[in-house]
C-alpha cells in the first residue's frame, strides 16, 4: 500500500464526468484526481429507471451514501430504500447494484478500499479475471424496473 503524504483539494471544476463504460451512467471519479492507490471515490448520478451495473468485488469494501434523491441499491436477494444522507457498507464478496426506480435523478457517493489494483488507471496487470467482479450478466437490472430498457438504445 502506497502512504499519501499531505493533501489534494478537490474542486467541482476539477471533475470531469462521464457515462460508465457498460450501462452509460453519469459519474464523476475524486480520486483519479489525487492518484490515490489506496482509496476510491466516484459520484453516480443515476438518472430515473436506471441502474448501474451488477457487480461484486475481491477485496475493496464499498460505502454508498445518497446525497440527492432516495437511493435504492439490491446486496444479493435484499433490495434496500436509503434515504438522503443515508448510506450502507457492502463487503467485497457480496453481488450489488444501485438502481433508481423514481421519476427524479438519484446522486450517490460511492467510497471504497482498498482500490483493486486491476482497475487503477495505468494499471501493467493484464488478463484480469473479470467474471471475479461480474460473476452474472452485470447490465441486468432488477425486478423494479422490468420492463425497462436500459441504457437507452441511441
Amino acid at each position: 500500500m502506497n502512504a499519501f503524504h499531505g493533501y489534494c483539494l478537490i474542486t467541482p471544476d476539477d471533475l470531469h464526468w462521464r457515462p460508465s463504460n457498460l450501462m452509460k451512467i453519469p459519474n464523476a471519479d475524486y480520486l483519479e484526481r489525487t492518484g490515490s492507490h489506496n482509496l476510491a471515490a466516484r459520484l453516480w448520478r443515476l438518472p430515473p429507471r436506471s441502474a448501474n451495473t451488477l457487480h461484486k468485488h475481491v477485496r475493496q469494501e464499498e460505502f454508498y451514501f445518497v446525497l440527492e434523491g432516495t437511493g435504492r441499491i439490491r446486496i444479493g436477494d435484499v433490495t434496500l430504500t436509503v434515504p438522503r444522507y443515508g448510506g450502507v457498507l457492502v463487503a467485497p464478496e457480496l453481488l450489488r447494484q444501485v438502481f433508481n426506480d423514481t421519476d427524479s435523478d438519484v446522486l450517490w457517493l460511492i467510497v471504497g478500499a482498498p482500490e483493486e489494483p486491476e482497475f487503477l488507471q495505468g494499471s501493467k496487470s493484464t488478463g484480469t479475471d473479470l467474471s471475479l467482479f461480474y460473476p452474472v450478466d452485470p447490465t441486468q437490472l432488477p425486478g423494479e424496473l422490468a420492463g425497462v430498457t436500459w441504457p437507452p438504445k441511441p
